[in-house]
């Protein structure tokens, strides 16, 4: 067997530096709770002056019944006062208990709010962070960084306030007793004996860690094996290769049990060699203090005391190994959620940023606007676009033509790369995005509702709002009948990302939610392209009226939505090919003719 130390790679080696700038992170988030954390302190060090003392009174106890062996039923008054010693030992042994379950009481609400502050500020900075990060992220990746970064600073907390600091405490206890009531000699056998084994379990859980994650490694591939075999059943009885798929499950269960003896071999040795390092420790002083009793300078309370010091100081010591693992995990996971924290948003507000205020609908412009989601692709080339106020004004094309596009950049969930956007005359980047953001509405093509009520999302546009205007919205989406028709009306759940819902009905609630926003600018990105026709007509000539009052962008694929748009703008290659009225580019006969015919021929079956 290879020492331990030579079996971990280069890359498990912990970063110390990185380990203490996540601790200094993490301080200020229970600096807040500082009169808790000082207090569940102060009934730590009690609660362990209380463990120290058990073994104390155990000295006493002991050398209070030495004279009274032998005395039998003469010594009855005498062995009142080793009596009272016992009953003491007991209460003790009890405050000891009650003492740290104290401290976690106490410092229950310290770890909570922190762990709520932590996870609350988390939140906000990743809702804060640019469109691009969400579209890179891998969601469940995310809240899972989320939730073991929460769940780590509780774990650390809870194992340097309830198993390191009690430890240590306890071991500056026994060593000062140990240097004072004897001598230099058991206090540096013990604090000796203590280096070792805390070395001894460190490198050979750095070791075992290492051999754990191919175990696992190799439970997980053998585990997918068996199921990917089941999974093709039919494929395998198709080609007779039932034995040849036993013969490989069989291969990885062969190397997982080879994987599984060498958890268990280098666990046993852990344990061995700990054990060994306890032993060697209490030989040495059992047999100091043996020599200290024979020459008389020691009690049998004092041979007792030593000994129960030494087996109640390890006790705690044997769950260093998972200890250590445990709070290297969660600096690690603490350490990945502080990464998140330190990722800067891409869009950010300008330090004189402003808020907008508009007292009727607006105009927006898009002047020579170049911008590309990567360098190497630019989308838009230059595009000039003008929405004057309280009309409507349509962009179609081809898919990728940079129609979506616009709409994001409207919202400012990029920033130009040149060119620039304004509405009422203000450049959006010298705006609060959120007074922007409240003043623009959508209806997007991909409708995602929460897994809620119906009630609850349409009610997300303006969470302030009164049931009846709620109540009006989903009337004007055309969606009112069908929620009362519902067994639970209101408070039907849509399920996750709206599932339960049809593609039309969930396209209604996204109608019905921007209708309750009521705001001055409008975006409408295909938003009747999951209805029938016959709901399509309906609500076109609701939104038509909605748009009356408002500045509207409406982004389309159909033609036959936007024949009544103020003006249309034919986009291809993210660049202005044609605009006017839909008679107007009917008459030229250009791309926005050619697209229309394609669709007609299309919509009629040629």
């Amino acid at each position: 067997m290879p020492w331990p130390a030579a079996a971990a790679p280069a890359s498990a080696a912990p970063d110390r530096g990185e380990d203490a700038r996540t601790l200094r992170r993490l301080l200020p988030y229970l600096w807040r709770w500082r009169g808790r954390v000082a207090l569940a302190l102060a009934l730590m060090v009690a609660a362990k002056l209380a463990t120290v003392g058990v073994p104390l009174l155990l000295k006493a106890l002991v050398d209070a019944l030495t004279p009274l062996l032998g005395l039998g039923t003469q010594g009855t008054a005498l062995v009142l006062a080793p009596a009272a010693l016992v009953v003491a030992y007991g209460l003790l042994r009890w405050c000891s208990a009650l003492l740290a379950e104290l401290r976690e009481l106490v410092m229950l609400r310290a770890t909570e709010g922190a762990t709520r502050a932590l996870a609350l500020r988390v939140f906000e900075h990743l809702h804060g962070l640019g469109l691009r990060f969400h579209l890179e992220r891998q969601t469940g990746g995310l809240t899972r960084d989320l939730e073991r970064g929460t769940r780590a600073l509780q774990s650390l907390v809870s194992y340097a306030l309830y198993s390191v600091a009690p430890t240590l405490i306890e071991v500056a206890l026994v060593l000062a007793l140990l240097a004072w009531r004897f001598d230099l000699g058991y206090a540096a056998i013990t604090a000796a004996a203590l280096g070792l084994y805390v070395l001894f379990t460190v490198r050979m859980t750095q070791w075992r860690t290492v051999i754990r994650r191919q175990m696992n490694e190799l439970e997980s591939a053998s585990s997918a094996r068996a199921v990917d075999a089941l999974l093709n059943y039919e494929t395998v009885k198709y080609f007779n290769n039932e034995a040849w798929e036993a013969r490989r499950y069989d291969d990885s269960l062969q190397r997982l049990a080879r994987a599984r003896a060498r958890t268990q071999l280098s666990l046993s040795l852990l344990n061995a060699g700990q054990q060994l390092i306890i032993a060697a420790a209490l030989v040495a002083l059992l047999w100091r203090a043996t020599h200290g009793v024979l020459r008389g300078e020691l009690t049998l309370g004092d041979l007792v005391m030593i000994n129960a010091f030494l087996i109640q100081l390890y006790l705690p010591l044997n769950f260093l190994g998972v200890l250590y693992r445990e709070i290297r995990q969660s600096l690690t996971d603490l350490g990945r959620l502080f990464a998140l924290l330190d990722r800067a948003p891409e869009v950010t507000d300008a330090p004189d940023a402003r808020p907008l205020q508009l007292r009727h609908a607006p105009e927006v412009r898009f002047e020579d606007v170049r911008f590309g989601y990567e360098p190497a692709r630019p989308i838009l080339h230059g595009v000039d676009l003008v929405i004057p106020p309280g009309r409507t004004v349509a962009v179609v094309g081809a898919s990728g033509a940079g129609k979506s596009t616009l709409a994001r950049l409207l919202f400012r969930f990029y920033d130009v790369d040149g060119g620039r956007i304004t509405v009422d005359g203000h450049d959006i980047r010298t705006l609060t995005q959120d007074s922007l953001r409240r003043a623009i509405g959508i209806v997007p093509q991909d409708t995602v509702l929460f897994n809620d009520t119906l009630e609850v999302n349409i009610r997300y546009g303006r969470p302030d709002a009164s049931f009846d205007e709620v109540r009006e919205a989903a009337r004007a989406a055309h969606i009112l009948d069908f929620i009362e028709s519902l067994p639970q009306g209101w408070q039907t759940v849509v399920g996750e990302r709206g599932l339960k819902l049809s593609g039309g009905e969930k396209q209604r609630v996204a109608i019905a939610r921007t209708l309750l926003k009521n705001p001055p600018i409008l975006v409408l990105d295909e938003a009747t392209s999951a209805l029938d026709s016959a709901s399509e007509r309906a609500i076109q000539a609701e939104l038509r009226r909605l748009s009356e009052r408002r500045t509207t962008l409406v982004i389309a694929h159909r033609l036959s939505t936007v024949v009544e748009a103020h003006e249309i703008v034919v986009l291809d290659g993210g660049r202005v090919v044609e605009r006017g009225t839909h008679a107007e580019l009917l008459a030229r006969g250009g791309a926005y003719a050619r697209l229309w015919a394609l669709q007609h021929r299309a919509h009629n079956g040629a």
